[in-house]
């Protein structure tokens, strides 16, 4: 025993500094993996879990089920050992976070606990853990549910942003890596459940309220925002009628702060001697305000064992504002003039000035409001000791508005006025830093006016700005019908069969304006009504600049709003809708094999989808729509089987061996699958007989575009010590994948029915009428595989003298081998970190509580906002961020139930950066959000 503990030590040390060398420490990875058990969700899929797991568990380890019965341990040990029994007692090999105590996940955020997961990794958007990757796979490769029921997105696609979510209203979260064939929604990566409190899980009547100061490192960049704000819930749970019927209802409040000091490059061009240099700049001093308010609901009613219903309900109330203020430099893709005496370092000019700047100064607001709101209700019989029913019904819907508006103001309108002799040099950082000659504070020479003269043509006069309105709604309804049978002996425990009806509808609109000042004016002084005083741009450089309101400007007529009437707004609106259809079986296993219990399932789904999208396009035979388009609706229908096997084998002495294989599937992103197509034609071309560069092309989404196909295979060796207390664990998985959506392909098209949109002399020109098509298809494979190490080990287990220590750590490693198209080099695919790690050390005894966390993940492609606020993909550098909290709860006196806390999160300030072609010298976007800290008070009734 004495060896087993040194071994344990030895590994659990070993692993953490492994993590922290990798730059990979590990945040609370097994935290992550929170008790998620104790919700004893309504989906069947878990019901159905649970039920095969007690019987294995009462038949294959009764001595240690007895033992977790007379265990009862609170705050972050207690919500470690919950996630720690919810991923051993579970058929499927899961991860999980649950809540320390109610309205309290022990991360600020459901994507920072998530983060915190083996195999598991965030990409931060304005400084908040957003999207999650699974095993390597981006969000377009996971589903969300709330309550075992599929979520619905605010976003342009499926992929869901956990910043929507209030983590106050949650109990816990699973992640399940391997799914069975009643898990409804599942994602080929894998599956997020969120989960909220079931009341009739308690036996006491409870309120809870929780108190939060927040603030940011930094200053408030901008004088509109704000730099501090709060997050305030409450938390109501009591049951009646001798305990037969249970209410829960809940309220999270916030306004949360963030600052983010942004240098930008537009990227980087040819320069002389065969050097690259930066080819312009768009930085930004940036300050978000996000306000949500998310409310919750559960009615639960459970008369007899043989009867149990639960409705539920919520709502989600998300808007942010973004102020913006920064200068537009163009530099070598301009007509600036780089100087004599620059400074090249290996292929790259680091220092040197330009002259003849013409500077934009952007004075931008950015408002996002989101609204969600979901619906479940579930229902479940049990009769005649074996038979049993469910149905669940649930509808979700979300509604996204966004405001995005850009500011001009400089010296003098297109090219006139004064410019700037500009030095600049590259930091120890990559980013650029600037000494500007000219005041840009000075009212006296800078006015609204469009100083490069952008959207200038033929018909428009130039732009002082732009105005993007994109609407979003999707709506996702779900009945579910099953019916099962257990029995009583035999290696079968129970059976189910069951079907899935669900229709989404997803739509977007575009809505563009072209921001000018009345009359035709081309330079207006700014109004002293709109002056907000100056923002610094130290960071970059540049001392100041002028600050204005431009909604005040927008809002009292100094703007005029021109439609923007080019053919790529109309093809940006689309519609898709979905009529899936499941059916399901899955058979339960309960049974020894050489002594070895074995329990699990196997089971089988057939999804049977039919899409269709809606868009705009030019048909044959001319216009028919003034615009130039016309309605264009394509679709397909196509058939799916997913088997699934999970099997786990218990060896006693708490060692088990975790088998899964099954077929899964992502179904496209939904805005590839938009009908809309620009077609276009290239004079050049007339004469050109050559397919690839003809006269007739086209790009755009393509609705008849398959989901990507993955075979799976997952081995997980896991070792638990003391029941809960601990675990080891070791896993590996493999992916083989298919129809993977290569987003930007073509194949060759005859255009032979456009042929009569030109003219007599174009037409006996014509040099071919075949060309390119270019959107996505399913002309992508490959593979994805890796391995997961995790250790949880409260340090008592070690050394009675370290009792109240802890350690959690975790590494993951993943590798793909994945080519689009008729390419034999592998691309880079989205969201993968070849190295993923986190670790947590914490202290909890006598009511006292602190911990450090650390989380790292290595390059990885990840998508950002790119221009008109579309979606880009880019490459980001390595993170490492390292959390802290530190809490007090009264254990007993007048004070019992309070707790008091404080939070410091991204405590080294650790930047986000994309980089471009494949060289993390030539940073595009480096983003410094500062350190975030938070102080509270919790207290329970």
């Amino acid at each position: 025993m004495i060896n087993l503990k040194r071994n344990l030590l030895t590994l659990a040390l070993a692993s953490t500094g492994f993590c922290w060398i990798a730059a990979s420490s590990a945040a609370e990875t097994a935290q992550s993996a929170d008790a998620t058990v104790a919700a004893d969700t309504d989906a069947s899929a878990d019901a159905d879990a649970d039920a095969a797991k007690a019987k294995a568990k009462a038949k294959a380890k009764p001595e240690a089920t007895t033992e977790l019965e007379q265990i009862v341990v609170t705050g972050f040990r207690g919500s470690i050992e919950s996630a720690i029994a919810t991923k051993r007692d579970n058929s499927s090999i899961v991860e999980s976070v649950s809540a320390e105590d109610i309205g309290k996940l022990p991360d600020v955020s459901i994507g920072e606990a998530l983060a915190r997961l083996p195999g598991l990794a965030a990409q931060r958007i304005d400084g908040r853990a957003q999207s999650i990757s699974i095993r390597g796979l981006g969000p377009d490769f996971s589903t969300a549910l709330l309550n075992g029921r599929e979520q619905v997105s605010s976003g342009d696609n499926r992929g869901v942003e956990f910043d929507q979510y209030p983590a106050e209203l949650l109990s816990s979260v699973v992640v399940y890596k391997t799914p069975d064939a009643t898990l409804i929604g599942q994602g080929l990566a894998g599956t997020v459940d969120l989960r909220t409190i079931r009341p009739l899980d308690y036996r006491e009547r409870i309120l809870a309220v929780n108190g939060r100061y927040e603030a940011n490192g930094k200053s408030a960049l901008n004088p509109d925002q704000a730099n501090d704000g709060y997050r305030a819930s409450a938390t109501y749970v009591n049951q009646f009628a001798d305990d037969t019927v249970g209410v829960t209802f809940g309220i999270a409040s916030q306004s949360t702060p963030t600052q983010s000091e942004r240098f930008n490059s537009w990227g980087f061009a040819d320069g002389p001697d065969g050097n690259k240099i930066i080819g312009g700049s768009k930085s930004f001093a940036q300050s978000n305000d996000l306000d949500r308010l998310g409310l919750i609901g559960t009615l639960e009613y459970r008369p007899s064992d043989s009867f149990h219903t639960t409705l539920d309900l919520s709502y989600s109330d998300f808007q942010e504002s973004q102020s913006l203020r920064g200068i537009e430099l163009p530099l070598q893709w301009s007509s600036a003039q780089l100087q004599p005496g620059f400074t090249a370092d290996n292929g790259l000019i680091t220092q040197g000035v330009f002259n003849n700047v013409k500077g934009v100064m952007r004075n931008d607001f950015n408002e996002r409001n989101a609204k969600l709101f979901t619906f479940g209700w579930n229902m479940r019989f049990d009769f005649a000791d074996q038979w049993g029913a469910e149905t669940d019904l649930s509808y979700s819907r979300a509604k996204r508005d966004d405001f995005l508006l850009e500011s001009y103001a400089g010296t003098g309108p297109n090219g006139q006025g004064a410019t700037d002799s500009l030095g600049f040099s590259v930091q120890p950082n990559d980013t650029v830093r600037f000494s500007p000659t000219l005041d840009y504070t000075n009212l006296n020479i800078i006015s609204l006016t469009s100083p490069q003269g952008w959207g200038a043509n033929s018909t428009q006069s130039a732009q002082e700005g732009f105005l993007n309105r994109p609407k979003t709604e999707d709506q996702l309804a779900h009945l579910r019908f099953s019916v099962d049978r257990a029995f009583s002996s035999g290696a079968f425990s129970k059976a189910t069969f069951g079907i899935d009806v669900s229709r989404r509808d997803k739509d977007k609109v575009a809505n563009e304006f072209f921001i000018q000042l009345p009359g035709d004016a081309d330079s207006v002084a700014i109004p002293s009504e709109a002056l907000l005083g100056t923002v610094s741009l130290s960071f970059l450089g540049i001392p100041g600049q002028i600050a204005y309101n431009p909604l005040f400007l927008l809002d009292n007529g100094f703007y005029d709003q021109v439609r923007n009437i080019n053919a790529d707004v109309k093809t940006k609106s689309w519609k898709v809708r979905e009529d899936i259809g499941v059916a399901y079986v899955k058979v339960d296993v309960n049974t020894d094999i050489g002594g070895v219990a074995l329990s699990g399932n196997f089971g089988l789904q057939a999804v049977v989808t039919n899409q269709d999208s809606g868009g705009f396009g030019i048909r044959s035979g001319g216009t028919t729509a003034g615009d130039g388009f016309v309605a264009v609706n394509e679709g397909a229908n196509y058939t799916r089987l997913l088997p699934s096997v999970n099997l786990a084998f218990d060896f006693g002495n708490d060692q088990m061996v975790r088998f899964g294989a099954s077929r899964t599937a992502a179904r496209a992103r939904m805005d590839k699958l938009s009908a809309s197509q620009s077609f276009n034609t290239n004079d050049a071309n007339l004469l050109n007989t050559d397919p690839n560069h003809s006269f007739f092309s086209a790009n755009g989404g393509n609705p008849k575009l398959k989901p990507t196909m993955a075979t799976t295979f997952d081995l997980s060796f896991e070792k638990y010590f003391s029941g809960t207390q601990g675990y080891v664990a070791l896993a590996g998985f493999y992916k083989d994948l298919e129809d993977f959506v290569n987003e930007n392909d073509s194949v060759v098209f005859d255009f032979v029915d456009f042929v009569d949109l030109l003219s007599p002399a174009q037409q006996q020109d014509l040099g071919t009428t075949l060309g390119l098509v270019s959107g996505p298809t399913n002309r992508g494979d490959g593979s994805i595989k890796g391995a997961e190490l995790t250790v949880s080990v409260p340090l008592d287990l070690i050394a009675a003298p370290l009792e109240g220590f802890g350690i959690i750590t975790s590494g993951s490693y993943t590798d793909s081998s994945v080519k689009l198209g008729d390419n034999p080099d592998p691309i880079t695919v989205p969201g993968l970190s070849k190295w993923v790690a986190n670790s947590t050390i914490y202290f909890e005894k006598n009511g006292f509580q602190t911990r450090l966390s650390h989380r790292y993940r290595s390059t990885f492609l990840g998508e950002v906002f790119g221009f008109g606020a579309g979606r880009t993909l880019r490459s980001v550098k390595p993170e490492n961020l390292l959390d802290a909290q530190i809490s007090y709860a009264f254990q007993s006196g007048s004070l019992e139930g309070l707790t008091l806390l404080g939070q410091v999160s991204n405590i080294t300030n650790q930047p986000f950066t994309t980089f471009d072609n494949g060289n993390q010298r030539h940073v595009i976007d480096h983003q410094e959000f500062g350190t975030t800290f938070l102080i509270g008070a919790s207290y329970k009734f």
